[in-house]
């Protein structure tokens, strides 16, 4: 696989780290630079490593896998998008940010990088250093993720709770869509 294949790749895998982390940043109100750097690194070492979970399970048995991948993502995409639509709804205009819970964190990465792990299974039928695109893919989301926290955290008090709606159903849109994508075919 060629670098820019392989930058490209890791790119379009962070992309929707990148839009939860948008959301997270502008729900938490005004996070420090410290939280963004957690989100990044949790959403990045789960990214990282989904590929390789994936990449080893498309070596030992991808059917199996693959009959159950698009149930989870769905469910925990689903789960954590329509708990940030209820918390956005529900919480009064003078209410103070929700804290980052670290659970909920981890969940959101499991979630959001289940299509990395379809894509290391995949990628078990070619030749290819799994290692290196994991760790590109895993580079690419950690800065993505710190980023948006960061962009996220420039637009909470304008567009916090706005923010917040987008990115519980962009997630539900994801979950939705790998949903679908598996279902039909």
């Amino acid at each position: 696989m060629s670098p820019f294949a392989i930058a490209a790749l890791a790119f379009s895998m962070s992309v929707d780290a990148f839009v939860v982390s948008v959301g997270r940043g502008a729900a938490l109100g005004r996070p420090r630079y410290s939280e963004a750097l957690r989100t990044g690194a949790v959403f990045g070492i789960v990214e990282a490593a989904t590929p390789i979970i994936g990449w080893t399970a498309g070596i030992a048995a991808s059917s199996l896998l693959e009959a159950v991948d698009h149930w989870i993502a769905f469910g925990l995409l689903g789960a954590v998008g329509l708990h940030m639509l209820w918390a956005a709804l529900h919480r009064s205009a003078d209410a103070e940010p929700p804290k980052a819970s670290l659970p909920v964190l981890i969940a959101t990465a499991i979630g959001t990088s289940l299509d990395a792990m379809a894509v290391g299974v995949s990628l078990a039928f070619f030749d290819v250093n799994i290692l290196v695109i994991a760790l590109a893919i895993g580079l690419a989301t950690f800065v993505m993720s710190s980023g948006g926290m960061l962009m996220g955290r420039l637009i909470s008090e304008r567009w916090g709770r706005i923010a917040e709606v987008l990115a519980g159903v962009t997630l539900i849109g994801i979950g939705v869509s790998i949903l679908v994508h598996h279902l039909r075919g």
